[in-house]
Formats: structure tokens, C-alpha cells, sequence
């Protein structure tokens, strides 16, 4: 039997984003592959280009070249049969202030050729499964910005889309809020939903991703699961260490003198060191802050993060 291999759900090729009056790209030549059924992450400071690259692939931003297939449609060519494989949740709050929390459901499966009574149907059933059947006839103010967001996933997959696309869905969300909406787009890919998310929160795109892009002015700087791209630093401890004295001094005799420190960076009232090995190393950094004329008020230690990945790339801080 021959086996035909399916084109991923997203393909770009060479595409670039110029906005007017601008003397750089927005988007630089990206290449990307996004396979069915997984979670993939853009991660990266605001103005790295992931906005812009989610507008092109959903139709509201027209590229300056290159190409782009969403479910194998063209999105510059065909961008209303785009749409019909298209979720949609923005940052910001885009329910019908006109129409109460039901009514968004209805009508965007009417929108969408759904029947009357289909429609009727899947907002019941979303309205249930999202916990807000209380409020199905209340209007979207009465909504705080956690359920506004679930009024708006439910509102995005009620077409059932080949991909829901997500920009910076939790921003601006309470803790308890932004778990709640992490559980729902997990249960959603458990269930084979594909779903691109573009956030600036580190820890988002580590739970989430099954794979993640970090984007900085426009390119892709790597890609790769999470735990590999942790990996790729070569680095097991981050040493985050609050002093006073010389911080220019401490940061160079750390990086020196410290057996496995790869990167030493000044932050606020202090020093971070990037270590490979972690044996007796609080004491190894203790001994040398003290011998670099420092007092050491705080200590802490953590594993590698995706702002690590970041930081060695760029030399700077994801939110920078």
C-alpha cells in the first residue's frame, strides 16, 4: 500500500510582511510548517512579528510576499474559502456588545451557513461544556475578562475550524483565570484541535507547545520542542544572585571563576549566571562574591527556561 503524505495544516514559504513607511520587515522571509493536531507556539518580546504573522495566515493582514496555505487554501488567493477552516481569538475583547452571550453563538454560526436550529444546538452545547449556561441571555459587560474569553474560544470553534489561532489569549487574565483557559485549550487539542498561540508568557508556551518558534524582528531564531530547545543551552542552573559592591566586577570574576558558568548578565541590583554542573555551586558563588568585595543579599536557583533559549540568542530578555 502507498502511503500519500499529508501537507501540515499550515505552510508558509518566504513570507514577508513591509507595513508602509517602514524601512524594516514585520515578517522576514518565514518559513513554517505546522502539523494537524498539535499545539504550536510563536514565542517572542512584543514586536517580534507573531501579531502579524497570525494576521496573514487568518486574512486581515495582506502579505507583501511570499506564501501562506491554511488547510491546503491559499489565504491571499482565496480568503473568504479561508476563513470557513479559521478560528479566531484575539487579545483583545471582540464579543457583540449588541448581543447577549447566546446570541454571539448563534449568529456566528449563522454567519458561517450553519441552520437556525444547528446553530441553536452548538451554542447550548458550548455554552455547557464552557460552564456559562447561567449567563446564556446575560449581556457580554455583565462578563468578567475570564468568561469573555471562554464566551470567545467557544465562539471560535463553534464552525469546528482546522485551526484556532490564538493571539496573546491570556493577557491581561488573573492567575486563576489564565489555568482555567490553559485547561480548555488543552482538552481541545486532546481532542484533535489544531491551535497556533502566540504569546510573550514563557511558562504559557512551555506548558502548552508541543513545539515552539522563537521569533525576534520578524525571523524565526529556533524551533523545536520545549524540553530540546531548554537542552540546546547546555546549561543546568540559572543562579540568580541580588548584591551589593561592584556588579560589573562580580559578573566578570562569576563568569571567570566559577567552574561551568557559560553567561554572566547584570540585572537589577545584581547578577545572573548561567551554569553547566551544579555541584557545591551556591558555596563556589558565595566564595567568589565574597572575594569580589559584594554582599550577597539573595539567592536563588531554577532550571533553564525558554527566556534562557531566548536571552542566548539575543543577549536580551524576552520581555525587553
Amino acid at each position: 500500500m502507498t502511503l500519500i503524505a499529508r501537507e501540515p495544516v499550515i505552510v508558509t514559504e518566504q513570507l514577508c510582511k513591509r507595513y508602509i513607511g517602514a524601512d524594516f520587515l514585520a515578517v522576514d522571509h518565514l518559513d513554517l510548517a505546522v502539523e494537524a493536531g498539535e499545539i504550536f507556539g510563536l514565542l517572542g518580546p512584543n514586536g517580534a512579528g507573531k501579531t502579524t504573522t497570525a494576521g496573514m495566515l487568518t486574512t486581515r493582514v495582506v502579505p507583501t510576499s511570499g506564501r501562506a496555505r491554511v488547510a491546503g487554501v491559499d489565504v491571499l488567493a482565496h480568503p473568504a474559502l479561508a476563513k470557513q477552516f479559521l478560528g479566531v481569538v484575539s487579545q483583545s475583547n471582540t464579543l457583540d456588545r449588541q448581543l447577549t452571550v447566546w446570541e454571539n453563538l448563534y449568529f456566528h454560526g449563522r454567519l458561517f451557513g450553519i441552520g437556525a436550529a444547528p446553530s441553536r444546538s452548538r451554542a447550548d452545547e458550548l455554552l455547557e461544556r464552557f460552564q456559562l449556561t447561567k449567563w446564556a441571555h446575560a449581556s457580554v459587560y455583565a462578563l468578567s475578562g475570564g468568561m469573555a474569553q471562554r464566551v470567545m474560544v467557544a465562539r471560535s470553534i463553534f464552525h469546528r475550524p482546522a485551526v484556532l489561532f490564538m493571539d496573546e489569549p491570556t493577557a491581561g487574565l488573573d492567575p486563576q483565570s489564565r489555568l482555567a483557559l490553559w485547561q480548555i485549550l488543552q482538552d481541545l487539542n486532546a481532542e484533535g484541535q489544531t491551535i497556533l498561540l502566540s504569546t510573550h508568557y514563557m511558562e504559557e508556551a512551555d506548558q502548552l507547545c508541543g513545539r515552539v518558534a522563537i521569533m525576534d524582528h520578524g525571523r524565526i531564531l529556533a524551533l523545536d520542542t520545549p524540553e530540546n530547545l531548554k537542552r540546546s543551552t547546555g546549561v543546568d542552573t540559572i543562579v540568580t544572585l541580588k548584591a551589593t559592591g561592584d556588579l560589573d566586577v562580580l559578573s566578570k570574576n562569576l563568569l571567570e571563576r566559577v567552574a561551568g558558568a557559560t553567561h554572566a548578565r547584570l540585572i537589577d541590583q545584581g547578577v545572573e549566571l548561567h551554569v553547566a554542573g551544579a555541584e557545591q555551586l551556591l558555596a563556589r558563588v558565595i566564595t567568589e562574591a565574597e572575594a569580589s568585595g559584594s554582599r550577597v543579599q539573595d539567592l536563588s536557583v531554577a532550571e533553564p527556561s525558554l527566556e534562557t533559549v531566548f536571552i542566548n540568542l539575543t543577549g536580551k530578555e524576552l520581555r525587553d
